[in-house]
């Protein structure tokens, strides 16, 4: 048994996330932790939600809140879309709360006591019509690498440059749209990046054949660019205060405490339960832990070099990542999602169309793993249709309605196995394998692919013996390949599990297993496809799917508006 420490990027608590955030790291993670749970290993999955920084001020000043209150409101309807989704987290946190305060504070100091902090006084940005020092993200302008226009002071989200906000080109408060800044001098403090090179040169060099090509590529462009140092304190009424004597009404950098976040998460839960729980189990000294993270390639410099150098630099043996899986862009109809700018469907609105399980599907099987994906209400709509309701529901359906008519609601006597059972054990012990080996690599688009083949077994298998005209000449045959059939049902749920959790657990419960974790399919196949014997009951399902028409689709093209191809 393998002891598997998963979290994934924590959103923002700035407005409810669209599609692409999800499938860009909460939902994968957690197919993995519910893999990884039903393969019998001991899984802590981690999630909260990123608080601090400019995107949660801006986004409670746009709402006419104070910016506690707006975060307070906006954790609750997170938490409730990622439960309706079916996000299995061990423990969803918040960056806000004492504990995050307590290890940001800590790591500080001992970066300090260790000779990687050092106090500088920098020309800021100063907004006279705001009357405040403008942090990075309250300024915008045209990136100086790219042209792109919208252009953050900290990072251009176009070409992932990390930038400050004087190297913007026509820069303006973010707050007010104000041109008239100003230079003023602030003091901060400094990350010394520089200092900790070689040794997170390193690390991550050890993770070449590990990581992923994306994310190693990413990590090592930082690198070989060189690293320079980063102010991590900023000039914010709200986030984490600064524990240095000179230091008032400053706060820490979201950058420098988000990270943290997971492991004050991780305390979080074992607060909760201090006497069978110990944070530091998962993170201190954890050599026994596998540590995945994932995430979306913006966010990926943050995880493999600034983190871990903060990490490395405290001296302690805090638990690093051990793989961590990048994603690319989840277009919507070739144009970007946006938060911000409202474009595309976002989680809650996905909610209301169809549940969870339809969007769980469809974004695992279109993961935008080694390259961009793109969304559109046809791609959507043609794979609920054609794999999970004429191919997962339709055998799940035809089977049922051939038993009600010649067995009733139980589960006939299997019999002997003829060449056709063989053979489809064979076929399905190959793909079961393939499977699990892709859902272990992480290649989710692959494991998908499997799935789909492992369904479609399934009809042939009904298709090639034709149970409805056997049981007219030969009852006993008809009833061992019924029995077979609601044994697949059975196989199909529990492999399922992982990617649509609801659907599978409605068919284990109609076949009268009750769990909360379903186990695998591993081993002899030909013991799974006879776990059911006969003379077991069943309760007949309603469809578990139900069809796209063009009809919805049009109207939910026009609902949501496109982006051109």
């Amino acid at each position: 048994m393998s002891k598997h420490l998963i979290t994934s990027a924590l959103p923002y608590i700035n407005g409810v996330k669209h599609l692409g955030n999800l499938v860009g790291s909460l939902l994968p993670a957690d197919v993995t932790a519910r893999f990884f749970r039903q393969q019998g290993d001991e899984v802590l999955f981690i999630c909260a939600t990123d608080e601090h920084g400019t995107p949660a001020e801006l986004a409670a000043l746009e709402k006419g809140q104070d910016v506690e209150t707006f975060c307070n409101e906006q954790y609750e309807i997170q938490k409730d879309i990622y439960e309706r989704f079916g996000l299995s987290f061990d423990h969803f946190g918040r960056t806000s709360r004492p504990q995050n305060e307590e290890l940001t504070q800590h790591m500080c100091e001992v970066l300090s006591e260790n000779g990687y902090i050092t106090e500088r006084t920098v020309k800021q940005v100063y907004s006279a019509k705001d009357g405040r020092f403008l942090p990075d993200r309250y300024v915008e302008g045209t990136c100086p690498f790219c042209g792109y226009e919208r252009a953050r002071g900290d990072q251009c989200e176009n070409c992932t440059h990390l930038l400050d906000p004087t190297d913007l080109l026509n820069p303006h408060s973010a707050i007010s749209g104000s041109t008239d800044l100003e230079i003023r001098d602030s003091k901060h403090l400094f990350l010394q990046l520089p200092k900790l090179s070689e040794e997170v040169s390193k690390w991550v060099l050890e993770k070449k054949n590990i990581w992923s090509p994306l994310v190693y590529s990413i990590a090592n462009k930082w690198l070989k660019e060189g690293l320079q140092e980063r102010c991590i304190t900023r000039d914010l009424q709200w986030g984490i205060p600064v524990n240095r004597a000179g230091f008032e009404g400053k706060v820490f950098y979201v950058w420098f405490d988000a990270p943290i976040g997971y492991i004050s998460a991780t305390k979080e839960w074992s607060d909760i339960d201090p006497a069978n729980r110990d944070w530091q189990d998962w993170w201190y000294d954890a050599e026994d832990v596998i540590y995945t993270e994932f995430m979306a390639k913006d966010n990926i410099p943050f995880h493999t070099v600034t983190f871990p150098a903060c990490l490395i630099g405290s001296k302690e043996p805090w638990k690093k990542v051990d793989q961590l899986k990048g994603f690319n862009w989840l277009t919507y109809y070739g144009g970007k999602f946006s938060t911000s700018q409202k474009r595309g469907v976002f989680t809650d609105q996905a909610l209301d169309e169809f549940p969870a399980d339809y969007w769980r599907y469809w974004l695992m099987a279109n993961a935008p793993e080694s390259s961009d994906s793109s969304f559109t209400f046809v791609s959507f709509a043609n794979a609920i249709n054609k794999d999970l309701n004429d191919t997962l529901g339709n055998f799940i359906n035809r089977v049922t309605k051939i038993n009600l008519k010649n067995f009733g609601e139980e589960i006939p006597a299997i019999g002997s196995f003829t060449q056709a059972e063989v053979d489809l054990g064979s076929r399905l012990n190959k793909l079961i394998n393939s499977y699990t080996e892709n859902l272990n690599k992480l290649s989710f688009r692959k494991a998908l692919g499997d799935l789909r083949s492992i369904w479609v077994e399934g009809n042939n298998y009904v298709a090639v013996t034709e149970p409805w005209k056997v049981v007219k000449t030969d009852k006993d045959r008809a009833a061992t390949i019924l029995c077979i059939s609601f044994n697949l049902m059975r196989i199909f749920a529990i492999l399922s599990y992982p990617i649509i959790p609801t659907s599978s657990e409605k068919i284990l419960l109609s076949l009268g297993i009750k769990t909360s974790n379903p186990g695998w399919i591993k081993g002899d196949i030909e013991k799974e496809l006879s776990f059911f014997k006969g003379g077991e009951s069943f309760i007949p399902l309603d469809p578990l799917f139900n069809k796209i028409t063009p009809e919805r689709i049009e109207e939910l093209t026009s609902k949501y508006g496109k982006e051109e191809e």
